[in-house]
């Protein structure tokens, strides 16, 4: 049944839609969101990563030995520099100027870390040991020399980087630490607990996720309504058709043109979805298919009001009104409605109306009248003119509406107001039309008890007339 209805295709087409548009949407703000938490984290621990890769270059740390407030072991008292096996000796006298030494803590680094010289290393993070934040330091041959209480104890040196490359950054588990290796090849971490980031980024994934529900279920919703509004027209079509079967011969549809019109919508919705189905494509690509299937889903709708409107006809239960009205103002007021159309195509309406009252509806008249003006504009030629006349003869009122277009050829003229048929291209592939305005305009004249004629020259334009009963005083 699925498979079958057009409703459910419609509805599954604009789910994938939908589901494709939310999640790109949701995974691309979920990124730059975790993307800031990270990047604020990160530069909370890159300063202070490399202002300690930094001060392990200092003089305190001769050949890579342990830092000088830390004995070794079996020290025993003296001068804790005799430690040093390989403490370079006195420098001989040089009468040269001695170069200029590089700076011994660099200030960027001090104020990473907010704190005074640093006589002491075990005061570095004294302040970040309180928020979390813990330290490490590495010699060249992987021993640690140092690190803060609350650092982890098991950690191992990071795999090596360049020398001076500048931190780099990594998560473990649920910390997230920086690194750096200066250039005698020590090492140094600097990490924090990132739970609280993490717990975060779980809750607005939640939040994403809840919201794009919400927005599918609203819009599945309001697709399910419009695709049963659009598809309603083809039910009644179908239950008409289902009538007639069963014997009820006063209902009337032109079942083998109805379906050949139905057919060729239905054909490009299925063709265009098929082919927006057979690769992926950007997004553009799918708004474009998406608009194609809505004018011609707007065309079919059209198409059945068409139908069902000739249908009432047809089985008689089209009310129509028997009142005097003034035919002439109705065709003057029509006129006008039209003028826009016939301005944007450079057409002239030239009127000549003499004053007649008709028997019939107001509505329905005017329907017919605007019906004529407006395939007089349309296929009339750029500059053209259109005239309207109103004359009475033989107790009947007749309004006559010429053009200065291409006119019909001789062979067209008595099919003219058939349902559907199809004369010039020109005449019947205009955006927007059905192929039933004609027939519509004649079952409303002969519900009115009046006729319908079209006259034409090919190259000299055409002429329709319409006759209508004159109101007879007593009405």
């Amino acid at each position: 049944m699925f498979a079958k209805s057009i409703r459910w295709r419609l509805q599954l087409w604009l789910a994938f839609l939908l589901v494709c548009t939310l999640s790109g949407f949701a995974i691309a703000t979920f990124e730059v969101y975790r993307t800031k938490q990270y990047q604020q984290v990160d530069e909370e621990l890159g300063p202070r990563a490399e202002g300690l890769a930094r001060l392990l270059r200092g003089p305190h740390f001769p050949g890579g030995g342990r830092p000088p407030f830390e004995p070794p072991p079996d020290w025993k008292g003296g001068n804790p520099r005799d430690r040093f096996d390989n403490f370079p000796p006195p420098p001989e006298p040089d009468d040269r100027p001695p170069p200029i030494p590089p700076p011994r803590y660099p200030s960027n680094a001090l104020a990473a870390f907010n704190l005074p010289l640093p006589p002491d290393l075990q005061r570095l993070f004294r302040e970040d040991q309180q928020t979390g934040i813990y330290f490490i330091m590495w010699n060249r041959d992987g021993t640690r020399l140092d690190g803060s209480t609350n650092a982890p104890a098991n950690l191992t040196p990071p795999a090596r980087t360049e020398p001076d490359s500048g931190p780099h950054f990594r998560t473990r588990e649920v910390y997230r630490e920086a690194y750096d290796y200066n250039r005698e090849g020590r090492a140094v971490l600097v990490g924090r607990s990132i739970a609280a980031e993490l717990e975060a980024l779980r809750s607005f994934a939640f939040m994403l996720a809840g919201a794009g529900a919400g927005v599918l279920a609203l819009g599945l919703g309001g697709g399910w309504l419009i695709a049963s509004r659009a598809m309603r027209p083809l039910k009644d079509i179908s239950a008409t058709a289902s009538r007639i079967s069963a014997g009820n011969l006063s209902e009337r549809i032109n079942v083998a043109d109805a379906s050949h019109e139905l057919r060729t919508p239905l054909s490009v919705l299925v063709t265009e979805a098929q082919t927006a189905l057979a690769r992926p494509r950007s997004a553009a690509e799918y708004r474009e298919t998406i608009e194609a299937c809505l004018d011609t889903a707007q065309q079919m709708r059209r198409l059945t009001e068409s139908l069902l409107e000739l249908a009432r006809f047809d089985a008689g239960e089209e009310q129509i009104k028997r009142e005097p009205v003034d035919l002439a103002e109705i065709a003057r007021a029509s006129a006008e409605l039209v003028r826009p159309l016939a301005a944007e195509g450079g057409v002239e309406i030239h009127s000549d109306l003499a004053p007649v009252q008709v028997s019939g509806d107001s509505v329905r008249v005017s329907q017919v009248i605007t019906n004529l003006l407006t395939n007089a504009i349309r296929y009339n030629k750029r500059q053209g003119q259109v005239r309207i006349r109103i004359n009475v003869a033989q107790g009947n009122a007749i309004l006559a509406i010429s053009d200065t277009g291409q006119g019909i050829m001789a062979e067209d003229l008595p099919h003219i107001f058939e349902r559907f048929y199809r004369a010039d291209k020109s005449r019947s592939g205009a955006p927007g039309r059905t192929g039933l305005g004609l027939a519509i305009c004649k079952a409303i004249v002969d519900a009115h008890g009046g006729s319908i004629e079209v006259s034409s020259e090919p190259g000299a334009g055409a002429t329709f007339s319409v006759r209508l009963p004159v109101a007879s005083p007593a009405s």
